[in-house]
């Protein structure tokens, strides 16, 4: 930078040593001229000064700065050049404005103190020795931008406890205005940032990374950050950096994914997502210490090798889709079954119980999973008191080095010291930061569910804090929405002999049987989205469903009646069992009531729902009558409802099924 800083410099500093020999010559307004080469003298030494010290200074102000400088210099070299005048005459027809000089000094005098401050704000922090920099004359335009400089330039310059201040500083400015995040970006603030993330203190750490999260507002924005390393730096702190950093990341890896979804897979190559899943599976479930993502063997592989058994065909290979769907629905133990599917720690036990088994015997003193070790009994000290007895003073210098690595969270076994609010702050943001890598992701939604991260899930959604819940739930509802139109995720993530997926199936049941949280609606998309997975005797989930739709807020009423829907619709190859289902749960009735009088979202993903099941059960009694042909005749004459694109060939199809079965002369049914 530093060669690129003198190129910018050669040129004001020239012009500098042309005003200053020209007012040498003027023959008139000599007083005005020599008060105008006094102040050019004083510019060129500090532009001097700054060529001298150009690899320090900051480049995006100077590059103004000099601009300005610039400019100002080859007007005053003309003002100066046209005081040469040797003729009468040429005097007499050369007007020079009396008020000419004053302006021109003053904006002579605004470079010098723009260049002082540039000087100034370009400094180290010895070298400054807190002198309060104030605001340059080019900051009377746009004073922010002058403040954004001199954050920036700390980042550069400053101690590790001035750097921390200046990312605090960028973090209220971009927090506060999307255009002051811009100019952050565009003044080269990101660099730093990341550098503080790496080299600060833990403030600064944390300060850096909620600086990054809050600058990565649009996709722009992101993909500079991406270029400029974050993803690398991101990784190395999920990787060794202090929990409460740790965090601060996993949240902004979330902001970045969610305001630019392609940056995904930017993360994912930088194994942003084995780093992750290890955070939410630590404490989360047994053998913990162990975890480890790999893309050979998953949690399903593990319990099948103990369950012995496999769901491929003798060739080892995935059957065509609705063969496959058949054979799971006739041959497999659905998810729900009548075992004790509510005890989460059974599954969790289940899961691992080989593992543990062996860790027990080879490893006698264990601690509990819940408890963290005492310090002085920590992995890496000294099994032999006696060895280390001559040495107290090595000794105690071992355990504080031993305790500092811990609580920075280069190991697991550290982790377990941090507060228990860390922890959860943990889960927390490293849920939604899965949540948002996840959305529409299929290879991210396979990479999560190979690992155990379905498990923690489930169990997190039981167990863990408010956010912790939502966080999960969040995730687990997108990676049903990929899982819902990817065949191959669908089958291995969710098969209804694994304990995770059972797990899982078992909360979002709960949860929408409780109907109570904030976790409803992502639970009841979630098992929409996985509705193919389950067989035609499953008896647990429509009932539930069906009783949301009797006075509930309309948003959660839509949302069952989604949900439904994708049991009943033609892709589903149970359609009319689960059709079948919804009648005998009472669905009819509570459908004619959306479709009549339920606000226009809700009648018409009603009407939807009820044209299914019209069309896959139109024989059925209950449907006669409760006069479902009645209320799709009433549907077919209302524009709104029959513009729908999703209604426009379905009513009809739908109508004249019932009118073949339930008309007076083809069944007798009034």
């Amino acid at each position: 930078m530093g060669d690129i800083v003198k190129q910018i410099l050669a040129k004001p500093i020239q012009l500098a040593d042309q005003v200053t020999k020209a007012a040498d010559d003027v023959q008139s307004f000599k007083q005005e001229c020599a008060e105008l080469k006094s102040k050019t003298e004083k510019l060129a030494g500090l532009l001097r000064q700054a060529a001298r010290a150009s690899s320090d200074l900051y480049e995006r102000p100077t590059r103004r700065i000099i601009d300005d400088t610039e400019q100002v210099l080859d007007k005053a070299l003309a003002l100066v050049l046209k005081c040469r005048g040797n003729g009468l005459m040429k005097r007499v027809f050369t007007i020079i404005p009396a008020t000419a000089f004053k302006k021109m000094s003053a904006q002579l005098e605004n470079s010098i103190g723009d260049v002082s401050w540039l000087l100034r704000v370009s400094a180290s922090a010895e070298d400054r020795d807190d002198e309060y920099l104030g605001l340059p004359p080019i900051a009377a335009n746009e004073p922010i931008l002058c403040l954004i400089w001199e954050q920036i330039a700390t980042l550069y310059k400053g101690s590790l406890e001035d750097r921390s201040d200046a990312a605090a500083s960028l973090v209220s400015l971009a927090r506060d205005n999307d255009r002051y995040g811009k100019l952050i970006i565009e003044e080269g603030g990101v660099g730093p940032l990341l550098k503080l993330v790496k080299e600060g203190r833990l403030e600064g750490q944390e300060n850096a990374a909620r600086a990054i999260g809050l600058l990565g507002r649009d996709p722009e924005s992101v993909e500079h950050m991406i270029h400029a390393g974050v993803c690398s730096v991101f990784a190395k702190i999920l990787k060794e950096g202090p929990m409460k950093v740790q965090s601060m990341v996993a949240w902004a890896v979330s902001e970045l994914a969610a305001n630019h979804p392609k940056c995904q897979d930017h993360f994912a190559q930088n194994n942003i997502i084995r780093l992750l899943v290890s955070h939410l599976a630590f404490e989360t479930i047994q053998e913990h210490s162990k975890y480890a993502v790999t893309s050979h063997k998953s949690i399903h592989s593990v319990v099948m090798a103990n369950n012995g058994s496999t769901t491929t065909n003798k060739n080892g290979n995935i059957k065509g889709h609705e063969e496959d769907d058949k054979q799971n629905y006739s041959q497999i133990a659905h998810p729900m079954g009548n075992q004790n599917t509510n005890q989460m720690q059974n599954v969790v036990a289940n899961t691992m119980a080989s593992n543990v088994i062996t860790k027990s015997q080879s490893k006698p003193q264990t601690h509990p999973q819940n408890k963290p070790p005492n310090p002085n009994n920590h992995p890496k000290s000294n099994p032999n008191p006696k060895q280390n007895s001559h040495h107290p003073q090595q000794q105690q210098q071992q355990q504080q080095q031993q305790q500092h690595i811990s609580l920075s969270g280069t190991s697991i076994k550290g982790r377990e010291f941090e507060d228990p609010i860390t922890k959860a702050t943990m889960k927390a943001m490293a849920a939604k930061a899965l949540w948002h890598l996840a959305k529409g992701n299929s290879a991210i939604c396979k990479s999560i569910c190979e690992s155990r991260a379905l498990l923690c899930f489930a169990v997190l959604l039981e167990k863990g804090t408010d956010d912790v819940q939502y966080n999960s739930a969040m995730a687990l509802m997108e990676i049903a929405g990929v899982a819902e139109y990817d065949t191959d995720l669908r089958r291995s993530a969710f098969k209804p002999n694994s304990p995770a997926a059972k797990a899982v199936f078992d909360q979002l049941l709960r949860i929408i049987e409780q109907a109570d949280s904030d976790l409803l609606i992502p639970c009841l998309r979630a098992m929409g989205d996985l509705a193919r997975t389950f067989r035609a005797t499953e008896t647990r989930i429509i009932g539930p469903l069906v009783r949301l739709l009797d006075e509930r807020e309309a948003d959660v009423t839509r949302e069952a009646v989604i949900a439904l829907s994708k049991f009943a619709c033609t892709e589903n190859y149970l359609h009319q069992d689960h059709s079948k289902a919804i009648i005998n749960a009472g669905g009819a009735k509570h459908l004619i009531q959306l479709v009549y009088f339920g606000e226009q979202i809700v009648q018409i993903s009603s009407l939807i729902l009820l044209c299914y099941i019209a069309l896959h059960v139109p024989d059925s009694e209950a449907l006669a009558q409760a006069e479902v042909l009645t209320v799709l005749e009433w549907a077919s004459k209302q524009g709104y409802m029959i513009q729908d694109p999703s209604v426009e060939n379905l009513l009809p199809e739908a109508k004249g099924r019932l009118e073949l079965y339930q008309s007076r002369g083809s069944r007798g049914f009034h």
